[in-house]
């Protein structure tokens, strides 16, 4: 900063007025300075800054499988949103391991962001631990951390999967076959109880053969749709509420040589850029991606910017979208 001052016969005072916008400068002199700084190359010291203020704007984000187009799309936002209110993003994918997690978000912690947004793996007492005494603010999404004392931005997702399953039941089907996440997870727990909700109001029973919960990796929804669609009364719909496991039943059909919904009516969850495109086009629900992102940054931003308060719930509803993969029984 010196040797830009000297550069452009300016005081200290006045380049640090340019670099950090904490004054206002006359438009002689910042032009002056501006290019004293290209000129010499300066950059500024964000590590040093950090340690004089406290803050590094830095955010970090720590979700379960950067693979899943859920979270790739919700982080994209996420980063977008930050990005423009001059934060950088650190993102962690812990692939759904607890243990790293943890590891994770306390490596964020130690790297000093000055917020957390976290996708929460399961139901961890550590994590819930660490989030409550966290003295930076943290957001929550997809999923809730019980117990934890902090805002959170998910998805309603009982009634959203209770309406794809009535909708099921209204085109006739009293046999539906359900493909799931982990029930210990917030979404497996309040998917399951959505379908369970479902078939009660419609006086039909909730045959456990039906129900594959899961995380399926790699191969195995597709297992799990095959063992469903082999065994001996199988489905005459499916209901796969993640996009993985819509995967997985799409390549048992592929492999058993059936045709949707001549031969099964599938229903899905998170709508694809190609669900539309998909033959048949798939029925699923959509989540509201882009919502959850800009609403888990602006929680996020505010607190870091001092709001103060009781944690903030945000229950968003989903889209039933209805496409040619599910037919109506004769």
């Amino acid at each position: 900063m010196v040797e830009v001052a000297q550069a452009a016969k300016v005081s200290i005072f006045t380049v640090s007025a340019v670099v950090n916008g904490t004054f206002p400068v006359s438009d002689t002199l910042r032009a002056r300075t501006e290019d004293a700084i290209r000129s010499i190359g300066y950059k500024r010291n964000v590590v040093a800054r950090s340690l004089r203020t406290g803050k590094t704007k830095t955010v970090g984000v720590s979700v379960g499988d950067i693979t899943n187009s859920f979270y790739t799309d919700v982080v994209s936002i996420i980063q977008r949103v930050l990005h423009k209110a001059g934060y950088a993003t650190m993102l962690c994918c812990n692939d759904s391991d607890a243990t790293l997690q943890d590891e994770q978000v306390a490596l964020m912690r130690d790297r000093m962001v000055d917020g957390l947004i976290i996708s929460p793996i399961g139901d961890d007492k550590a994590l819930r631990k660490v989030v409550s005494q966290m003295e930076i603010p943290v957001v929550l999404i997809d999923r809730k951390l019980r117990g934890a004392k902090c805002d959170f931005v998910v998805l309603d997702n009982k009634a959203a999967v209770t309406e794809a399953t009535r909708y099921l039941i209204g085109l006739g089907h009293r046999r539906i076959g359900f493909i799931s996440g982990m029930v210990d997870s917030f979404p497996g727990r309040e998917r399951l109880a959505g379908y369970r909700a479902a078939l009660d109001s419609a006086g039909l029973p909730a045959d456990a053969s039906l129900v594959r919960l899961g995380t399926f990796p790699d191969d195995g929804a597709r297992r799990a749709a095959f063992e469903l669609l082999t065994g001996p009364a199988p489905p005459t719909a499916i209901l796969a509420v993640n996009n993985q496991a819509v995967l997985g039943v799409m390549k048992a059909l592929h492999d058993l040589g059936m045709e949707c919904p001549r031969d099964i009516s599938v229903a899905g969850f998170d709508d694809f850029p190609w669900a539309d495109s998909f033959r048949p086009r798939l029925t699923t629900v959509a989540q509201p991606v882009r919502a959850i992102g800009e609403k888990s940054a602006m929680l996020l931003l505010e607190r870091m910017a001092g709001k103060k308060g009781a944690p903030r719930h945000v229950v968003l509803e989903g889209e039933f979208i209805r496409r040619e993969s599910c037919r109506a029984l004769a």
